[in-house]
């Protein structure tokens, strides 16, 4: 069961999204929100803000009256995230886990 209290950075929200995307293809939001584990209502204001900086790109489909919108990553945005969001994870984890040696590491050479 997962922890109502744990909070994900944005920075990491924002590459699950791309990573979702790229592993999908191309998803309409709903699906995009689930599978990443967001609130639609939330989380919207940053799938609005990849789609403003040419991260991921918007398509509209017609269905009878509604209009589905499908979202897929573009390749600004995966080359965002391979050279941005990766090395950052690997600087600071998830969760928060830092190595001793990094605290010590920081500790000597200040």
């Amino acid at each position: 069961m997962a922890d109502p209290k744990k909070y994900r950075d944005r920075i990491y929200i924002v590459k699950d999204i791309i990573l979702t995307l790229s592993e999908y293809g191309e998803l309409n939001q709903t699906a995009l929100f689930s599978f990443c584990g967001l609130n639609i209502s939330k989380h919207k204001s940053i799938l609005d803000n990849l789609e403003q900086n040419q991260m991921i790109e918007r398509l509209e489909n017609m269905d009878g009256k509604r209009t589905i919108a499908i979202f897929k990553v573009t390749s600004k945005g995966m080359d965002f995230c391979r050279e941005i969001l990766e090395p950052y994870e690997k600087l600071f984890p998830r969760g928060g886990k830092s190595s001793s040696v990094t605290k010590l590491g920081c500790l000597f050479f200040i």
